[in-house]
């Protein structure tokens, strides 16, 4: 235990996880997450075992942390020991039936939350959006992001699983590191060797001076739909918007180009 706290980088919040984990009704926003889940129709047998497990998660975490930051160096193997969390693993046992889509497809995403209402608005269901994620995501837990982000990359690996016809991806910006292509897909791979009605579906996105979310055609104008069927079409027609067409003044799409900037430059390519 010692060697444990010596270690920590945030102790404080690490000690209140702990008295949270100790007594879960105690902790702040109970209240609300009691509420949220009855409003979408959990018995309360589930809201009271979610919570302990969602919390004992949170506690578990940090340790967790550490071990993959001391005893891994490649960032899928210290993600996935993150993941590991046995309290996390047991939640997903628990509340999987209720990460069930509402539409005929769901969505995954990269670039932003904002990504995420798009891809609702265009009637996909992401993970946010079904009846437990739509709870947790209204919620903060805890300030370390660190502690809960494991959670919904658990929860995220079982969304996948549920896959039964087309997957829509949007991206907004491309991150090879990101949970979306590191674990997601690698996920829906699996799936869709077992599944042929299973495929996907890419939309890359783009965000207008206005606000607005577009989808980027091979002509490289934007329309409100521009289906790819593979990836290296449509980060190709990303990157090439982004390259040629961004509008340095427009500050809703400054940093999707300039994490594209960052990759072409790391892989020695022209930006």
């Amino acid at each position: 235990m010692t060697r444990w706290v010596q270690r920590q980088e945030n102790p404080e919040v690490r000690e209140e996880a702990r008295r949270h984990a100790a007594d879960p009704t105690g902790h702040g926003e109970w209240g609300s997450f009691c509420d949220m889940m009855a409003q979408a129709g959990f018995p309360n047998d589930v809201t009271d075992a979610a919570w302990q497990l969602v919390l004992g998660g949170i506690a578990e975490q940090g340790p967790l942390n550490d071990e993959a930051m001391a005893e891994h160096t490649d960032r899928q193997k210290q993600r996935d020991h993150r993941a590991s969390n046995s309290w996390y693993q047991e939640l997903v046992k628990l509340v999987g039936d209720y990460l069930e889509i509402d539409t005929p497809t769901l969505a995954l995403w990269s670039g932003g939350r904002v990504t995420s209402g798009y891809a609702r608005s265009r009637g996909h269901t992401p993970l946010e959006t079904t009846p437990f994620g739509g709870v947790v995501d209204k919620l903060t837990l805890t300030s370390d992001w660190m502690l809960k982000t494991p959670m919904w990359n658990v929860l995220s690996k079982a969304f996948v699983n549920r896959a039964r016809g087309p997957v829509h991806i949007f991206l907004r910006a491309y991150n090879p590191d990101s949970v979306l292509i590191a674990q997601e897909v690698p996920q829906l791979r699996v799936v869709m060797a077992l599944n042929p009605a299973v495929h996907l579906i890419w939309h890359p996105v783009y965000t207008a001076a206005d606000g607005e979310l577009m989808e980027i055609t091979k002509s490289l104008g934007l329309t409100s739909d521009a289906p790819y069927p593979t990836r290296d079409e449509c980060v190709q027609v990303l990157y090439d918007y982004l390259r040629l067409n961004h509008d340095p003044a427009n500050s809703h799409s400054q940093r999707a180009h300039a994490e594209m900037s960052a990759h072409l430059g790391a892989n020695g390519n022209p930006q």
